[in-house]
């Protein structure tokens, strides 16, 4: 059994005010000025509709960065606690972040991805979970195809190159080093949910990846 929903055909949410207001004055700003940050092939990037946003993951830069970068606003979880803190709560939710429990299950985890998806959202994942020294996606997870199978949207390759040399694991100051995202052809969702087929998915996400990062290093 195929986990598209053939009937879900959900308006992207609109950017809020917030939304906007943090792209134009601080993202943007910190991306383009500070780190000389560019973007190619946004072209890829479907306009309307649920998206599963798949990146590696180098350094914290990369929520804000792929959350405002790609033409339209991307949600990624947050710890439910963030959203308690005055200011950053209401900012956070008004660029899409959405609130999971600490301890929470991966199921809970990915029953709100799910739900967000289904509201037309576009979703980010990083493929490893976690940061990773090399910036490159080294032990991928099967979540964002599973996100993928159970709601039909498609995924989207991301490769954030040099984050993890502006402000990886370890840096407290970052390095000025130019930033660029490369996005790549979306990747159909998987035929089902068996094993075999979020592997195969997730596998060829890896390889796209990665192989956006080989198009050429930045020079530092």
């Amino acid at each position: 059994m195929s986990g598209t929903h053939s009937a879900l055909v959900p308006q992207t949410p609109r950017p809020s005010l917030t939304y906007q207001l943090v792209s134009s004055l601080l993202v943007f700003p910190l991306f383009r000025g500070l780190f000389r940050g560019s973007t190619s092939g946004l072209e890829h990037v479907p306009r309307q509709g649920p998206l599963v946003v798949v990146a590696n993951h180098g350094s914290h830069l990369d929520p804000p960065l792929l959350g405002h970068a790609l033409g339209r606003p991307v949600a990624f979880m947050a710890k439910a606690e963030l959203f308690d803190v005055p200011i950053l709560g209401p900012v956070i939710r008004a660029c899409g972040a959405y609130p999971v429990r600490r301890g929470a299950s991966d199921r809970e985890a990915i029953r709100t991805a799910t739900a967000r998806l289904e509201e037309g959202w576009a979703t980010g994942v990083f493929l490893d979970g976690t940061r990773q020294a090399d910036g490159r996606v080294n032990q991928p997870l099967p979540g964002a195809a599973l996100l993928a199978a159970r709601t039909g949207a498609p995924l989207l390759p991301v490769a954030i190159l040099n984050s993890h040399r502006a402000l990886g694991s370890g840096r407290s100051l970052p390095r000025l080093v130019p930033i660029q995202l490369r996005i790549g052809e979306p990747v159909p969702a998987p035929a089902g949910r068996r094993r075999t087929d979020l592997d195969a998915t997730t596998a060829e996400l890896q390889r796209r990846i990665n192989s956006l990062l080989d198009q050429g290093l930045l020079p530092l």
